[in-house]
């Protein structure tokens, strides 16, 4: 889902209106002190070009940003710690991608595709180490089904004999 608003440093491309944190909170299923919680913590840019007394104006790229950073956090289960550096990574690979395109240089485009790996690797790693804690807790889990499965099979054993 995409809107149309204003941008958070205040300028407003032709045709687009502002949105302010109660419908950015709406469209994107948090709350106003989430939100500005997310700019605090530098998830998110915004406000901090607002004039004092103004309102927080967001642009269709905040409400990408923080659809992503619900989703990453909803499906990963990552710390905000950890969500920065995987957005921060993203960003970068995205800014990496424009000047990669923009150059027919190619010792920069081998450089900017280096640089580009390395950003991919921090991500690969964070998801991986998701995916290690995940599969460490299915076989903990595995491992207690099984034993009360086998206390279940114990027991009517005990309870077939009992009656026999």
């Amino acid at each position: 889902m995409t809107a149309t608003a204003e941008p958070s440093d205040g300028s407003r491309p032709t045709g687009q209106r502002a949105m302010r944190i109660g419908e950015v909170a709406e469209l994107t299923g948090t709350t106003p002190r989430t939100i500005r919680y997310y700019e605090e913590i530098g998830l998110l840019a915004g406000g901090s070009g607002r004039e004092l007394g103004r309102h927080r104006c967001y642009t269709s790229a905040d409400v990408d940003r923080i659809m992503e950073i619900v989703r990453l956090r909803d499906l990963l289960g990552l710390s905000l710690e950890e969500l920065s550096r995987l957005l921060d990574a993203e960003s970068a690979r995205a800014d990496i991608r424009r000047e990669f395109y923009e150059t027919e240089d190619p010792e920069r485009r081998h450089a900017l595709g280096l640089q580009s790996l390395d950003h991919i690797r921090t991500q690969l790693e964070l998801v991986r180490s998701r995916i290690a804690e995940l599969t460490r807790l299915e076989d903990d889990l595995a491992d207690k089904e099984q034993l009360v499965v086998d206390k279940l099979a114990s027991l009517e054993q005990a309870l077939e004999r009992e009656r026999a």
